[in-house]
């Protein structure tokens, strides 16, 4: 008899389960290593696989960009996650660090997201765990108080969850800090929220989300707060993105249902720009679902009930997983990757709420391809 792939996953995913509880090496603070390009298991020229990027931009204009690689094309054991940044606006990348949690062992680091919080501090956040399975993995961050100087000091490694944090913080008008953070398949109520109110001292889990067990994926969600209080989550499910909403700041959630944006089982990006309105980041036209290709910036002007037209950021197939911060010029920076295993890049662009909003379609096409640079590549 056939075992369905879904069976198959279930015993693969317990197996690594009893591992990972058998060997409790991915609860150890990683190593942190500097000038990764010293070392030819981190070199960029060693890599077979690169991708899932994060960016952010301080206040002065230097870029942060972080991502996972390895030296295997796998999302396995050699993962580890790369740390980098640009005085000159993209043109040119230093990696500055990578975080390997035990080399040749079996802990992986991956899905890292960089921020920078309310006071100004940088925050890179990443997973580890053994295998392929959310639930028993865990968020790791640690900080620099001086995002602009060359080499900044950072803390110690600090475990601050069980789960996965794929996406950015969400700030409360409250004050409270948010984190999305999923463990995955094998658990209800797995799209959680965990909550910081003393600026990223403590955190504890706040409240979660269900998603039917037959629609679990990676969850991946992220949150918005609306003008009328309301919290509001999309999530990554298998048919595409679905949607919960909260009342209470995040204690309790409506069960995940599909929401009216089309689109394929792959991270999106949803957050709340300078002037207000939202910017969402997906693949295809609003009711359109295109596969990992045809990556576009839609803007809404009133909490997501309805959508601009979309700009065309990159059509080709094997684009993914966006990622975006404004700037306080009212710049755009967006961060994904193209073909993982193959081409490896991380790739950088910039646009502006005009452009979206542009009569001139072709001219905004135009400049957001000029505006294309590689972070990393192959």
């Amino acid at each position: 008899m056939k075992l369905t792939f879904s069976l198959l996953l279930l015993i693969l995913c317990c197996s690594e389960r009893l591992s990972a509880q058998d060997n409790q090496a991915f609860k150890k603070a990683p190593k942190v290593i500097n000038d990764p390009g010293n070392f030819y298991k981190y070199a960029e020229q060693s890599r077979k696989f690169s991708g899932i990027p994060s960016i952010t931009v301080t206040s002065n204009g230097t870029l942060w960009a972080t991502w996972y690689a390895g030296m295997t094309s796998g999302e396995d054991a050699n993962n580890y996650v790369v740390l980098a940044s640009s005085k000159d606006q993209g043109v040119t990348w230093k990696e500055i660090l990578v975080v390997d949690p035990d080399e040749k062992g079996p802990v992986r680091a991956y899905d890292p997201e960089i921020w920078i919080d309310p006071t100004g501090k940088l925050w890179l956040f990443w997973a580890q765990t053994i295998g392929l399975e959310g639930s028993v993995a865990g968020v790791w961050a640690m900080t620099a108080n001086d995002p602009d100087a060359e080499n900044p000091v950072w803390t110690s490694a600090k475990r601050l969850s069980d789960g996965i944090m794929m996406c950015k913080p969400t700030v409360l008008s409250t004050g409270e800090w948010l984190l999305p953070v999923s463990t995955w398949r094998l658990t209800d109520e797995s799209a959680k929220v965990v909550v910081s109110t003393d600026k990223g001292a403590t955190w504890t889990v706040k409240g979660a989300c269900n998603v039917p067990e037959a629609d679990r994926e990676f969850d991946e969600h992220m949150l918005v707060e609306r003008k009328d209080g309301s919290l509001w989550m999309l999530l990554r499910t298998r048919y595409g993105i679905a949607e919960s909403f909260s009342k209470d700041k995040g204690r309790s959630w409506s069960a995940a249902k599909p929401s009216s944006l089309v689109h394929t089982s792959s991270r999106f990006f949803i957050g709340r720009l300078n002037s207000g309105n939202l910017l969402l980041l997906k693949h295809g036209p609003i009711a359109v679902k295109t596969g990992r290709s045809h990556l576009m910036a839609f803007l809404s002007k009133d909490d997501g009930k309805t959508w601009t037209k979309g700009l065309l950021i990159d059509e080709r197939s094997g684009v993914s997983y966006p990622d975006a911060q404004q700037a306080l010029d009212g710049r755009i920076y967006l961060a994904y990757d193209y073909n993982r295993t193959v081409d490896q890049q991380i790739i950088m662009t910039v646009f502006t709420e005009g452009d979206v909003l542009s009569e001139d379609y072709d001219a905004s096409l135009v400049k957001v391809f000029n505006e294309r640079k590689m972070i990393s590549k192959k």
